[in-house]
């Protein structure tokens, strides 16, 4: 079976980016548009963000994932570190995440290297969650096989009998990981797909901006 996708066209317009309407710090231009991304009434989950790694079955990566802080140290998400992508970071901690808004016509794309949070810090987000968050993280040996749904059904029940009125235990596995940026492109879809893309670079320790070409 094959589809023909061919005619699928649409035409960008909603906005620019130019050297001179862009931040001069990366980190200034991400906090821009992401309250943009936030406060537009259209963007579902604006801190839903693609993460990709390069593993030691010599494949890369995706998945999404909910960033939960970024500041001028990284962005930090959480994850079961025995995961598939716990695992391949570890192997490998040269990592790339990306925002895609098509709502507003914008991608953001981060390349940068992973490392894992403090054990303070993770327990300060664990206990954070929402209750059925913190018991779901216990429950799910993640990226593991399981024989059903019900299994998993089964062990959550078990979990919320066992720690019925008493505070959950975070997962020793369990944690954040900070991604420190290296490098930034932001790309607004403009008209007749001549898209703008700007990417910033370290040199000298300076963010230096350069246009792409689309």
């Amino acid at each position: 079976m094959s589809k023909d996708l061919h005619h699928y066209r649409k035409s960008y317009e909603k906005g620019a980016l130019t050297e001179e309407n862009a931040a001069q710090d990366p980190m200034d231009q991400f906090t821009t548009w992401f309250n943009e991304a936030e406060t537009s009434g259209i963007v579902d989950e604006p801190n839903a963000m693609t993460v990709s790694t390069y593993g030691a079955d010599g494949f890369p990566g995706s998945r999404i994932v909910l960033l939960k802080e970024y500041n001028a140290q990284g962005f930090v998400f959480y994850t079961n570190y025995n995961s598939e992508k716990g695992q391949a970071i570890e192997y490998n901690p040269h990592v790339c995440i990306s925002f895609f808004w098509p709502e507003l016509e914008r991608q953001i794309i981060i390349k940068g290297i992973a490392t894992k949070v403090s054990e303070e810090r993770s327990l300060n987000y664990f206990n954070k969650r929402p209750r059925e968050s913190r018991l779901g993280a216990l429950v799910s040996d993640q990226s593991n096989y399981i024989e059903s749904r019900e299994l998993l059904e089964h062990r959550l029940k078990d979990l919320e009998a066992k720690y019925e009125g008493q505070e959950i235990p975070k997962p020793k596995n369990w944690g954040g990981f900070n991604v420190e940026p290296l490098s930034y492109e932001f790309w607004q879809g403009r008209k007749s797909r001549l898209h703008d893309r700007i990417r910033y670079n370290i040199e000298k320790d300076q963010w230096v901006m350069k246009r792409l070409q689309p």
